[in-house]
């Protein structure tokens, strides 16, 4: 029994070693290859509608449930689903600047804020009543109120919800931007917006920032770009959504500490402060247009990484399980979020 135990913890311990000689660098690579996938992938007739966020995560499941995540590539997976996130939604605040927001307006401003809290608190309202899990709820609410995919993963770092809990939330919001997306452009003249109004609309309400750029441009260049500077608002506005939602969950697990469960404390999202910190830097220097474009496709690359990576992560089994309630969710925060933006701009245009 004795040399029995001891066999295994020699095993183990050769286990760890493996893992330690590897590093990050095969889970980095894998991550990175998915990711360079989801880019080529898009030049296929229609499947240049996803973004390549989306795709990461679709290529990312299928390969872990039909082949396996490797076992070396671990480290390096779980490298990019957190520090190469971090580093990417950073890297999104050079896509922002003061003087964007300050195009919308203290009116459109106005209409994004409202709506983004109204949705965020309707959809985690809902959730409760129909049963939704908390951690879901809230990352649906993230994706449709702030800016999809993105929303949802920089959410988790302080929801910590299960990683099918996360690409459940992302498969929400890419099947009901992708409606948006196509549905968006026959409603202007129906609904009486005009190319301001209808950017506004878009820009305040579609979920994914290309869904919001395919859907806004094709009612012209001016609702194009007034909608493109609208979701850029609108992305803005993650930054302290996330951090109140880091110091609500602190507070909560301080509470179960005070209680005597034993709860690990969630970290406040200290790198969101970078995020806002490159917007500044954005907003008072002039980044040339092609380190600019260069920025924006790394940053992107680096989103799909993260991306890739809570895909090797997903089992299709625990996702089936969730059942249709939060698919029902998503659908009535998409119905919510485009029904009380509308009537806002409605209102004030």
């Amino acid at each position: 029994m004795a040399s029995q135990a001891e066999s295994v913890q020699q095993s183990v311990h050769e286990h760890h070693t493996a893992l330690e000689r590897f590093g990050i660098l095969p889970g980095v690579a894998l991550t990175a290859a998915i990711a360079a996938a989801a880019f080529g992938l898009r030049q296929l007739p229609m499947v240049g509608l996803l973004s390549p966020m989306i795709l990461a995560i679709m290529i990312g499941i299928a390969l872990h449930n039909l082949v396996g995540t490797p076992l070396r590539a671990k480290p390096g997976v779980t490298f990019s689903l957190r520090r190469i996130l971090r580093f990417a939604i950073i890297l999104l605040g050079l896509q922002l600047t003061a003087a964007q927001v300050a195009e919308v307006g203290a009116t459109g401003v106005g209409v994004i804020s409202l709506t983004l809290v109204a949705t965020f608190l309707f959809t985690i309202g809902l959730g409760r009543v129909m049963g939704v899990e908390g951690k879901l709820a809230e990352l649906i609410a993230a994706g449709t109120s702030i800016c999809g995919a993105s929303a949802v993963i920089a959410t988790n770092t302080v929801t910590r919800a299960s990683d099918e809990d996360v690409a459940y939330a992302v498969a929400c919001v890419t099947v009901f931007g992708s409606i948006a997306m196509f549905l968006y452009p026959l409603l202007p003249g129906v609904l009486g917006l005009d190319a301001h109004a209808y950017g506004l609309w878009t820009g305040s309400s579609v979920h994914e920032i290309a869904q919001v750029v395919a859907a806004a441009y094709q009612q012209g260049q001016s609702a194009g770009e007034f909608g493109t500077i609208a979701k850029l608002s609108r992305v803005m506005m993650l930054a302290p959504v996330v951090i109140a939602l880091g110091l609500v969950a602190t507070r909560r697990a301080s509470h179960h500490a005070h209680h005597g469960a034993a709860r690990a404390k969630p970290p406040l999202p200290w790198f969101v402060l970078g995020f806002i910190a490159l917007v500044g830097v954005n907003s008072v220097m002039t980044v040339p247009p092609e380190a600019k474009s260069v920025i924006v496709l790394a940053t992107t690359f680096m989103l799909s990484m993260a991306l890739a990576a809570m895909g090797l992560e997903t089992d299709i089994a625990k996702l089936r399980a969730k059942g249709v309630k939060p698919f029902i969710l998503g659908l009535a925060a998409f119905v919510f979020i485009a029904s009380f933006s509308l009537m806002l701009v409605k209102m004030t245009t």
